[in-house]
């Protein structure tokens, strides 16, 4: 395992060495589990964790076809960091022009329904090859980053994909994440300093204002509660049940 006790501030290495115990007990439960990478901050430590850390778990990236240049290249910066690469996983080319033919190049701008249904050809498809067969699968989401994820458990069943899903940055803040990136000298997407806290398609996303939700910039056109692609779509049922329970217990 990676030593970084003098590298990082106490606080924030105890979350450093849980996050290293986590993965270590992942990757003796699940030996076949995998981490869905975005190639953004969050993933970009996960990332470090498993290749410093040695633990046998094998990364993927989903291309849909729309990513930044930034993006794109981050495949390059991990391959020639950690001598690994990743696997990356496309959606199906006949299945993209048939919505492209049948709505338009941008009909994602039209409805949520049609911005979906482009999240399902380009991502939640590719995705389920990727989960084929799998015990686990592993994300960088935390709490923090969107209403649809603040009652995110750091370990749960995936009733979507049918399989176990780990959150292992659940409880991290921003701060956390940047903390470790510079201290660890940890590529990260260069996008992340254009003011992209979230990073997604190119055409879907942009960089956020001063003042406004790290998601803001991802899918801006649509509200707050149905920013999510269908990757994490436990999230806003997770969200919904707990306010629920809250609301019902006062």
């Amino acid at each position: 395992m990676t030593t970084v006790d003098s590298v990082l501030e106490p606080a924030v290495d105890v979350l450093w060495q849980r996050l290293q115990g986590q993965l270590a007990d992942i990757a003796q439960r699940y030996p076949d589990a995998a981490l869905a990478s975005s190639l953004a901050a969050e993933d970009m430590v996960l990332t470090h964790a498993i290749y410093e850390g040695g633990f046998p778990l094998e990364i993927f990236t989903l291309d849909t076809g729309r990513l930044h240049t930034e993006t794109l290249g981050m495949q390059d910066a991990v391959r020639e960091r950690y001598g690994r690469s990743l696997t990356v996983y496309r959606p199906d080319a006949a299945a993209v022009d048939a919505h492209v033919n049948a709505h338009g190049a941008y009909a994602f701008y039209e409805s949520v329904e049609l911005r979906k249904a482009c999240c399902q050809i380009r991502k939640v498809d590719p995705l389920k090859r990727a989960l084929a067969g799998r015990g686990a699968w592993i994300t960088g989401q935390r709490r923090a980053q969107a209403a649809t994820r603040g009652e995110l458990p750091e370990a749960e069943h995936d009733p979507v994909f049918g399989l176990y899903k780990y959150n292992p940055l659940a409880a991290w803040s921003e701060e956390d994440v940047w903390h470790v990136i510079r201290a660890l000298g940890i590529h990260y997407n260069p996008l992340h300093d254009q003011g992209y806290p979230s990073i997604g398609c190119e055409p879907c996303t942009r960089a956020v204002r001063p003042g406004e939700d790290v998601r803001a910039g991802r899918w801006w056109w649509e509200s707050s509660d149905s920013k999510e692609c269908g990757l994490h779509a436990g999230n806003r049922v997770i969200s919904v049940v707990a306010a629920t329970e809250k609301s019902t217990s006062v």
